[in-house]
């Protein structure tokens, strides 16, 4: 055949095409499960260090199989993990008014951890807030990471083990409809930890709004999603 003809370079760059398409699906074959392990258990993970099992170093250090058999021995109801993906997915329903059941981790220690999903300045920024089922709404800790927020500013959510500390035993707001928990300027006067509010990053305005509004969409519909009857068991009786 000649090799200079349209013909040849035709055939050639087809069977080029064939072999790479099949050795791609190949690997992605033969990596897919462990890839799919290894983003289970970093949400695993970030769940666990909300709930104050651990800290991330910690689920790191003692590695993916450890990490996901000490989720399955400490939750209830063996909920599914809820990738970052699907929390997007029930984002979107969530903001049109949608009436979704967010998934919650509820633990044999007490905690029920709610996840938070929502846009920072330079893409989506993620979490988790670990109530105190025992007293209903007071946090016991907070994890958030985020896709692209900057290094030194933003990326405090993540970063700074003080801004996620800023969270701890503050109550989540059940009256305020639509705005559960703020982030802002100052935060909470000191001692005050019934207020909601946590200190906003400095120098990182946009992203304090976008995981602001990540917890007021998602920590609202939690808010609704609590039995009817523990509001009314807070009234007084007529009797």
């Amino acid at each position: 055949m000649n090799t200079n003809s349209n013909v040849y370079t035709v055939i050639y760059t087809t069977i080029v095409v064939i072999l790479v398409a099949a050795l791609l699906a190949f690997v992605a074959s033969k990596l897919g499960p462990s890839q799919e392990a290894n983003e289970k258990a970093e949400t695993v993970s970030q769940v666990l260090t909300a709930a104050q099992f651990g800290d991330k170093e910690h689920w790191q250090q003692i590695g993916n199989a450890a990490t996901l058999a000490f989720f399955a021995e400490n939750v209830l109801d063996n909920a599914p993990v809820v990738s970052v993906a699907e929390l997007k997915a029930l984002n979107y329903r969530l903001k049109a008014g949608e009436d979704v059941a967010i998934p919650v981790y509820e633990f044999n220690s007490g905690v029920r951890v709610i996840p938070v999903y929502g846009a920072g300045l330079w893409g989506p920024v993620w979490g988790y807030i670990a109530v105190d089922m025992a007293d209903g709404l007071r946090i016991v800790g907070a994890y958030f990471d985020h896709e692209g927020e900057t290094p030194g500013l933003g990326g405090k959510i993540k970063d700074d083990p003080a801004f996620r500390a800023e969270f701890v035993g503050e109550k989540i707001d059940a009256l305020t409809e639509g705005n559960p928990f703020d982030i802002v300027k100052g935060g909470s006067p000191a001692g005050d930890l019934e207020d909601s509010k946590v200190d906003a990053i400095s120098g990182a305005t946009m992203t304090s709004k976008g995981l602001e509004a990540a917890l007021d969409v998602w920590l609202g519909a939690y808010v609704k999603s609590l039995p009817a009857a523990a509001e009314e068991e807070e009234e007084p009786s007529d009797e």
